[in-house]
């Protein structure tokens, strides 16, 4: 789907459009660039693309404001908020408003850039493949109906494990850091991923590399109460959304899932660093660790990034 994939680029910095626009056309997107938000209304009107990537903040009309526009014109639109403040209140407003995902400038790294956008085109292409599937199968109103249901599951759902997906838990930390601000309420938010996992893939094969990413997700599934949201982020990475969890008890449950993962019989595990298959996981807390969603996944990225090169295989 990503080859040939229209973009749609509004950003009023020449030197931001011309970066974005180079690095998407190097990895096969069809870009379409807008100096400003009224431009960027016009070409969308003439030109459609069902991926948009704007500045929050430009002249005229601004990103919220034309993600607005375009979800008036074509729902189904993916629109990518970049911003320079990672403030709660604008993240929440882009959301709110359907934004898919958003980007926080200066980019840090480039990689999470096309991660983001990445994640944006196999959304589009699951979309896509699900409206045929729909239109093929419409035999009558029930069966609409049903149909309508199943694809609503099917789009905060993550096509290889059956997990919730990013936007999913975008969505959920949001609202679950907007709950906890206003009653003085406390949640928790493990980050982790598979130890040497390339090292896994490059050894057995992606299909096998898959199977083992359905087992884990499995595994972790049985440990989740009614109320946690288990995620993929994105690859080999998981996050776990634990409302009303203080520190202590999500670092229990962080170790008990270390421990569960590295005592599985998984396939091929007596060829891994240690004779098995490991995770490692960090943890943060609001809202002591942070006091917004962005700051949390920063701070449980941090210490996922510090049981990395203390050794893997532990919590942080």
């Amino acid at each position: 789907m990503k080859s040939g994939l229209p973009v749609l680029i509004a950003d009023d910095e020449p030197s931001m459009r011309s970066m974005l626009s180079q690095l998407l056309q190097e990895e096969g997107y069809q870009v379409i660039e807008a100096e400003n938000g009224d431009d960027a209304l016009e070409k969308f009107k003439q030109y459609p693309s069902p991926l948009v990537i704007t500045d929050i903040r430009m002249p005229g009309l601004n990103g919220v404001e034309l993600l607005q526009e375009i979800k008036r014109i074509k729902p189904g639109t993916l629109v990518i908020i970049i911003t320079s403040h990672a403030s709660i209140d604008s993240v929440l407003t882009a959301l709110r408003a359907g934004a898919y995902d958003y980007l926080t400038k200066p980019f840090e790294d480039i990689s999470q850039v096309m991660s983001v956008v990445g994640r944006a085109a196999e959304q589009i292409d699951l979309t896509t493949k699900n409206i045929y599937l729909i239109d093929k199968l419409k035999k009558s109103n029930q069966e609409l109906e049903k149909l309508n249901n199943i694809f609503k599951e099917l789009s905060i759902r993550d096509g290889l494990t059956g997990l919730y997906n990013h936007r999913k838990f975008q969505e959920a930390l949001a609202l679950e850091t907007e709950r906890g601000r206003r009653y003085q309420r406390t949640f928790s938010l493990l980050f982790f991923d598979v130890d040497y996992f390339k090292k896994y893939n490059d050894s057995y094969g992606h299909l096998e590399g898959d199977r083992l990413l359905q087992t884990l997700a499995q595994l972790i599934n049985k440990r989740m109460r009614k109320n946690d949201l288990l995620a993929r982020y994105g690859g080999e990475e998981f996050v776990v959304l634990l409302p009303e969890t203080p520190m202590p008890q999500a670092l229990h449950l962080a170790e008990n899932i270390r421990i569960i993962i590295a005592e599985h019989l998984f396939p091929g595990r007596e060829s891994m660093p240690g004779g098995n298959v490991t995770v490692s996981i960090g943890v943060a807390n609001f809202p002591d660790d942070g006091k917004d969603g962005p700051s949390l996944v920063k701070i449980a990225d941090r210490k996922l990034y510090q049981a990395k090169h203390s050794g893997r295989n532990r919590v942080c």
